[in-house]
């Protein structure tokens, strides 16, 4: 199976539009969740989501925050301004496909989370001490996780047990031979100082993972952000990458 491993739209279309045309043909769509916040097409985001091959999606933070299922207050001034924007805008059958969706999943024996495994809404996987406390919170070999938006990978060793890390460039191919946790990226809000969109494909039968990156038109983002009263700082990020 060939799948697309995607995490961290963030209501921007034209780049998940960029992405699905990048990738080529793929069996099946592993997203790891924040589907809307922070952009201006969350309806249209989901649509498209919808008309994908085999879709396990997962519940990022942002999504659960649309739903009032925490304290929007708990977001910094600029995500707690999107999120309320897309509270108003968000249509009530993509509410309830929000509220269906799981925060965690084990699919053709790699486990899917959001943020990390022991912590699916919430934790960063940035450093290696808190990668390393994750990898007891999951039985498979391999994890896939979002919620950083920086394309990266921890590796346990089989015999050792050390755990080390690297954040990964376009195109790289990481062998994989021990336990491992590993991040697309975001396609819709990049933050490794690379305004290209992140995404993966990974192949079941080789248990191949590759990273890619692919320009998209920023800023007509911009403009449809500006014209929805989107804060000023959202869209300046998107060119910086940051």
């Amino acid at each position: 199976m060939r799948y697309l491993v995607i995490s961290d739209i963030h209501a921007n279309l034209t780049a998940l539009k960029a992405v699905l045309e990048a990738a080529g043909s793929f069996d099946a769509v592993w997203c790891m969740g924040d589907i809307v916040g922070y952009g201006p097409d969350p309806n249209e985001c989901i649509d498209y989501l919808l008309q994908l091959p085999n879709l396990t999606c997962l519940m990022g933070n942002h999504d659960a925050a649309v739903l009032d299922q925490f304290d929007v207050n708990a977001f910094n001034h600029e995500a707690r301004q999107a999120t309320l924007w897309t509270q108003r805008i968000l249509s009530k059958d993509h509410c309830q496909f929000l509220l269906s969706l799981p925060e965690r999943a084990v699919v053709d024996g790699v486990t899917l989370a959001h943020g990390s495994p022991r912590q699916p809404r919430w934790e960063y996987l940035l450093d290696i001490p808190t990668a390393a406390a994750n990898f007891s919170h999951f039985e498979t070999d391999l994890c896939f996780v979002g919620h950083t938006h920086v394309p990266l990978f921890f590796e346990q060793d089989n015999k050792t047990g050390e755990t080390t890390g690297q954040i990964l460039k376009d195109g790289a191919v990481p062998e994989i031979i021990n336990r491992m946790i590993l991040n697309p990226g975001s396609v819709g809000q990049p933050r490794d100082h690379d305004s290209r969109s992140s995404f993966a494909i990974f192949n079941s039968e080789t248990c191949q993972w590759k990273l890619n990156r692919i320009e998209y038109d920023i800023e007509a983002v911009q403009d449809r952000m500006r014209a929805a009263g989107l804060p000023n700082r959202l869209i300046f990020r998107l060119t910086e990458g940051c």
